[in-house]
Parts: C-alpha cells; sequence; structure tokens
C-alpha cells in the first residue's frame, strides 16, 4: 500500500475512533457524529447478537475513549489558535489519538469494533458507560 494511501486510510479511521468515543461518551448525538462517515441506512428489522466483549477489554476502551475525548478537546484547541498548523496538529492529533488506544492494549480494530457494539448493543453500551462513570467520566 502506498504510504499516502495508508496515511488517508488511517486518518479516515482515527476520524471515525473519534467521532465514535464522543459519541458513546455522550458528547455528541450518535447520527451527529455518524453523519459525516456513514450514509443512513434502513435499519435491519432484528440485529444478530454482538459477541461477548471482555471486562478486560471494556475497561481498556473506557479508559482510551476518555483518553480520545482529551486529546482532540486539546488539540481542537491548538486548532483554534492557530489555524496555519491545522494539517500538523491534526496530524498529531490523529497520533496521539491512536497511541491513547494502543497504550491500553487495544488495537484500532477492537476500539473501534466495542465501539460500533456499544452503539448497537444497550447492554454492551451501559456497561461501558458504567466502567466510562468509574473512571472519571
Amino acid at each position: 500500500m502506498h504510504c499516502t494511501e495508508h496515511h488517508t486510510i488511517r486518518t479516515r479511521l482515527l476520524h471515525t475512533l473519534a467521532a465514535a468515543a464522543l459519541s458513546v461518551a455522550g458528547l455528541l448525538p450518535l447520527p451527529a457524529a455518524n453523519a459525516q462517515m456513514n450514509p443512513p441506512q434502513a435499519r435491519p428489522q432484528a440485529q444478530p447478537p454482538s459477541p461477548t466483549i471482555s471486562d478486560e477489554k471494556l475497561n481498556a476502551a473506557a479508559a482510551a475513549i476518555r483518553q480520545v475525548r482529551d486529546i482532540q478537546q486539546s488539540y481542537q484547541r491548538k486548532i483554534e489558535a492557530t489555524p496555519s498548523d491545522k494539517q500538523r496538529l491534526t496530524t498529531e492529533a490523529n497520533d496521539a489519538m491512536a497511541k491513547a488506544v494502543t497504550d491500553q492494549g487495544l488495537s484500532l480494530d477492537e476500539y473501534n469494533s466495542i465501539i460500533s457494539t456499544a452503539q448497537n448493543d444497550p447492554a454492551v453500551r451501559k456497561k461501558l458507560t458504567q466502567r466510562m462513570r468509574r473512571s472519571g467520566q
């Protein structure tokens, strides 16, 4: 894969990561968070059962969500203060968000899968939000 193509895919993944983290954290309404990335689709009548997510993974995801949210807020302020550095700061923010996730022992794919599951499964969402509250949310 070409370096620029890899960067574009990673940037899209991290934008999804940030939007998903904020929607699960209750900071953005879910439709607004997904509006940029996913066109509206008809919802299926019945959803398949969600995979079981270990307590360890839920704890890691809750910690990562908090860190991703903090990083995004910090870099948003930096970008607003110095718009001429937006590209560089966006790249830094993306790298910092990815590191925050991997530092919790999750791959970006695992993190996004947990977020997606939480968005679609009320039981998983409840477990995740409870952990986020315990960790200072």
